[in-house]
């Protein structure tokens, strides 16, 4: 891929499609350019990823052929103001954020800018991010295959209609963080029965992680892998009765409602 490379935006999330994609050899440092806020955030980022990186938004946006707007909601229209005389009609520009719809954008810019929206997570920053890609009518197939590529650098990725995307953070962008407190509500009754604190992360963490790799590798239905665990009269099926008396599925489904609701809000302009 000859194409450069520019991320308005260089937080943990910028960092991590960075890295992924210097390491994964889609791209050379060379080809990646970015701007950050902070003297210490450029200084950090030059060194540990080699590229060119500045505070200057509008010589980025004018020499990028593909553009990550990786900034907060709330920085988008005031980023846009400042760099859209910068962005020609052939530059394919990334939003990178919950609720900054494909019209937004295009009304932002003022002109038929190519625009994809996506949904990284964080497990990107260890190679094992799942991303959501959403482009509008003026991108090609061919520079969509080409985001697509930069994105699976660091994990998998999805193209889906924008009718769907508000749905998107609940599912993949913010579940991380349920699994993360799964992971640790494991761990404390482990070390509750007597297991330390770094064997039972371990234990529960690999669990998890094998757990997802048999539903990705195997096809077969969760609920499935579910019953071929739960040995009749076991240890299971004690602990699943548990879960369902309590309302686990419940508060699963309730919460990722709660979330929804807020992407909507936000593509609605909420603050």
């Amino acid at each position: 891929m000859t194409r450069k490379i520019g991320f308005l935006g260089c937080g943990q999330m910028g960092q991590a499609m960075i890295q992924g994609m210097i390491e994964s050899r889609v791209v050379e440092p060379e080809q990646i350019s970015a701007t950050a806020l902070t003297d210490e955030t450029i200084d950090f980022v030059a060194d540990e990823y080699g590229i060119s990186i500045s505070n200057d938004n509008k010589k980025l946006a004018a020499t990028s052929d593909i553009l990550f707007l990786a900034v907060k909601p709330y920085m988008y229209e005031g980023v846009i103001q400042e760099i859209k005389s910068s962005v020609t009609e052939d530059t394919i520009v990334v939003t990178v954020a919950a609720g900054i719809t494909l019209e937004k954008v295009k009304q932002s810019f003022d002109f038929n800018v190519k625009v994809i929206r996506s949904m990284p997570n964080t497990p990107s920053l260890v190679g094992a991010g799942m991303s959501v890609l959403c482009p509008n009518d003026f991108v090609t197939e061919e520079e969509l295959a080409v985001v697509k590529e930069l994105f699976e650098s660091f994990g998998e990725s999805e193209v889906i209609g924008e009718q769907h995307m508000d749905a998107i953070p609940a599912i993949s962008g913010s579940s991380p963080a349920y699994v993360y407190m799964f992971i640790e509500a494991m761990a404390d009754a482990a070390v509750q029965q007597g297991l330390p604190r770094d064997k039972a992360y371990k234990l529960a963490a690999q669990s998890v992680q094998g757990a997802a790799k048999m539903v990705l590798e195997t096809g077969k239905h969760p609920g499935e892998l579910k019953d071929i665990v739960c040995t009749p009269g076991g240890t299971t099926i004690e602990a699943v009765n548990m879960l369902e008396q309590t309302g686990m599925r419940s508060s699963v489904i309730q919460s990722m409602n709660a979330a929804t609701a807020r992407a909507k809000e936000l593509s609605k302009g909420k603050k």
